[in-house]
């Protein structure tokens, strides 16, 4: 999707601006290339703009999914284009004729962006990344199986925030100008229509002044009504995450049943409620794959929440002990951080909403991220003292992760593995959960441990273990050496941890042709209406199929929210780009 840029031709500007609905990434953006045209645009959300722009992106670790990227090729990884396509493609599953045509095309596209041009793109608006290159999703085992061939995973310096504020910066700055206009507490209701079907603009509400701290849930209380004429308008108002009434509701019994889960973490604001795509589908616009979430199976309780049951996920490296509610050792390959979704569908299977992590000091103080911004501010903070002495030289691991040790509701640290069971055994009882017999999970722990003992084994996760650390930046900050977990006078104290299932993302959505432009259910477009970032399945309707590869989340906001500036430009103001942008979204 490659576009070369001329120069803005001196014209008037349209005589009804854009609106974009949603001040999340994708709509920042959109609105960032539309202000490079002087196109003039209103950015609406129901959060306040003064506190909450950037959205989830800014809670975000700021992984980006990069292929064949400088980093990569630093580090001796040897991807391609090729072998990620395979990956992509192995991984989403596409088996819908119809609902998959637009994502299949999208995640072709993607895949070339992340390959040609999304590094020049953001390094060329001032973000940098990690020097390490961090390995997601490792995978189910197949070469055409889900899962990632080498590591892709690439930290955003400044994690999240930073991602937001390139694209946030120079929109402020075409707000001081005029162009850019925020207008926080809308709450859109409604898509209006002219009488050819066309999206001519929004009705809503007005909402009482909130300026709650970033995340935290804000009021409802409507003070006014709101009526915008548009030249076009952009839903980019993201999932549903943070409506667990709408999880369940959605929630595929059939692939990853017996039953919806009875408890979940939240991994978002409670204001990520996805209302926005019913109000689009009741305009006209077409939902697809709205069986498809992507939801984690690492989640703890924040011990110091911001949004209502606020989780944070972890992100696990290979060496963690993976037990089921009974205390079973979870089958190959469901092992931490290489198939999330394989895992589960498996942990659903067992009847039970959570499982257990049993490890130690030495795996949690090298093996233990925590997803989010605020988990990392060394990274965030842009520290490399502290990122060195912390994670790499230090031998309790971050503080953030420190303090999870000590205060976490999902955590046990014991000296002796019987002290630990009884632990456990608290925790699950808070659940209903079945009670844990020491003698089983000794025979566990020490069946795998014995496969620790040489550096070759049977045991397939050990085998994963030796794996991730042939790749060296794992060997030396990420993955802890093989070891037996009952040596706690070396590796002690014992750790168990209560992984619950934490809601995240939307992997479905509003369908759109790779223009953003929403599609009709008969097949035709809506003329006017365009989405992008999660409302529209991080592009398309739903690109990464079944599964993600991680780091596409953000990266998925950023090229169909520059898709959707793009093509909107060309719409208002015929010229702005040099390139056949409606041929394209017919190839």
């Amino acid at each position: 999707m490659a576009r070369t840029r001329s120069r803005s031709r001196a014209a008037l500007p349209p005589a009804k601006p854009v609106v974009i609905i949603g001040h999340g990434l994708a709509g920042l953006v959109a609105a960032y290339e539309l202000s490079l045209h002087s196109i003039p645009t209103i950015i609406l959300d129901q959060e306040s703009s003064r506190t909450n722009t950037g959205g989830q992106a800014f809670w975000s670790l700021g992984g980006i999914f990069l292929v064949d990227s400088a980093n990569q090729r630093r580090l001796g990884i040897k991807d391609s284009r090729e072998l990620a396509m395979r990956d992509w493609m192995g991984s989403a599953g596409f088996d819908r004729e119809r609902e998959d045509t637009w994502p299949r095309r999208w995640a072709e596209a993607f895949v070339n962006f992340a390959t040609d041009e999304m590094e020049a793109y953001l390094k060329g608006l001032g973000m940098g990344f990690l020097f390490n290159v961090g390995w997601a999703e490792r995978g189910d085992g197949r070469a055409d199986g889900h899962g990632n061939s080498v590591p892709r995973f690439h930290v955003t310096w400044g994690t999240g925030p930073e991602v937001v504020r390139v694209f946030e910066e120079p929109v402020r700055r075409a707000e001081k100008k005029g162009t850019v206009e925020f207008r926080g507490r809308h709450m859109v209701t409604e898509i209006i229509k002219d009488a050819e079907g066309r999206a001519v603009g929004v009705r809503g509400k007005v909402l009482q002044d909130d300026d709650a701290p970033r995340g935290e849930k804000t009021n409802r209380v409507e003070v006014g009504d709101f009526e915008i004429e548009a030249s076009a308008v952009l839903v980019a108002s993201g999932g549903i995450g943070g409506n667990v009434a709408a999880v369940k509701a959605s929630w595929p019994v059939g692939r990853l049943g017996p039953k919806v889960p009875d408890n979940f973490v939240v991994g978002v604001p409670a204001h990520v409620d996805g209302k926005m795509i019913g109000i689009a589908e009741a305009a006209g616009a077409n939902v697809i794959n709205r069986d498809r979430m992507w939801h984690y199976t690492e989640g703890v309780s924040n011990w110091n929440p911001i949004w209502p049951n606020h989780g944070i996920r972890v992100l696990p490296a290979p060496s963690s002990l993976w037990l089921d509610a009974s205390g079973k050792r979870l089958p190959p390959p469901y092992f931490p951080g290489t198939d999330t979704l394989g895992t589960l569908k498996h942990i659903c299977s067992t009847g039970y909403d959570y499982t257990w992590f049993i490890l130690d000091q030495t795996i949690i103080a090298r093996e233990f991220a925590l997803s989010g911004s605020e988990q990392n501010p060394d990274v965030t903070g842009k520290s490399i003292w502290q990122l060195i002495t912390t994670r790499i030289l230090g031998g309790k691991g971050p503080v953030p992760v420190q303090n999870f040790q000590k205060h976490g509701a999902d955590f046990v640290v014991k000296d002796n593995l019987e002290d630990l069971v009884q632990g456990m055994n608290v925790l699950a009882k808070e659940r209903n959960g079945p009670v844990l017999e020491l003698d089983k999970i000794r025979e566990v722990v020490e069946t795998r441990d014995g496969q620790m003992s040489n550096p070759y084994s049977k045991d397939h996760q050990a085998m994963l273990i030796n794996n991730g650390r042939l790749y060296w930046p794992d060997k030396r900050s990420r993955v802890a050496p093989p070891h037996k977990l009952l040596d706690t006078k070396t590796h002690g104290p014992l750790i168990a941890v209560r992984m619950n299932l934490l809601t995240r993302k939307t992997l479905g959505g509003i369908e759109t042709d790779l223009n953003s432009n929403v599609m009709r259910e008969d097949g035709s477009r809506f003329p006017g209406l365009y989405a992008a970032g999660e409302a529209a399945g991080f592009g398309g309707g739903g690109v990464h199929g079944y599964n993600s590869l991680e780091g596409t989340f953000l990266g998925g906001c950023i090229f169909s929210g520059r898709a959707a500036g793009r093509a909107i430009a060309e719409e208002v103001r015929p010229g702005s780009l040099s390139t056949k942008v409606a041929e394209q979204s017919r190839l």
